[in-house]
């Protein structure tokens, strides 16, 4: 299976790491009412949890370029680098949210969807 392939997966259990922080690195998860527990977060739990949401938005356009670029005979190595590069910098957006660092997050934020564009237009181009 292609190296992109395995990122569609890393991208897509992605939430999960995010929403394991917001909800596990502290007291006061409850099962039962998440949506209160999540309105109640705060500080870094919070970011998390919306790094949580973000990673979901990201995921489907990512997930379609990869399949797009590997249905259409995009380059398979260049497709492989743009993949691991989004998981790269989808991780380091994680932790720059989580750090509360915006405008470094929001520039890690561009530069994944710049691979998530840069996959379309290699399938374009294939």
């Amino acid at each position: 299976m292609p190296i992109a392939y395995w990122c569609v997966l890393a991208a897509a259990l992605m939430p999960l790491l995010f929403t394991g922080i917001a909800k596990f690195s502290g007291d006061g998860y409850n099962n039962r009412k998440v949506p209160e527990f999540q309105a109640r977060l705060s500080g870094f739990r919070q970011r998390a949890h919306w790094a949580h949401t973000n990673s979901f938005e990201a995921f489907p356009p990512f997930a379609a370029a990869v399949i797009i670029a590997h249905q259409l005979g995009a380059p398979a190595d260049r497709v492989d680098q743009l993949a691991i590069a989004f998981i790269v910098l989808r991780l380091i957006y994680g932790g720059l949210y989580l750090a509360d660092l915006h405008w470094q997050r929001s520039l890690a934020w561009a530069a994944a969807f710049g691979c998530t564009v840069a996959l379309f237009l290699t399938a374009a181009g294939a």
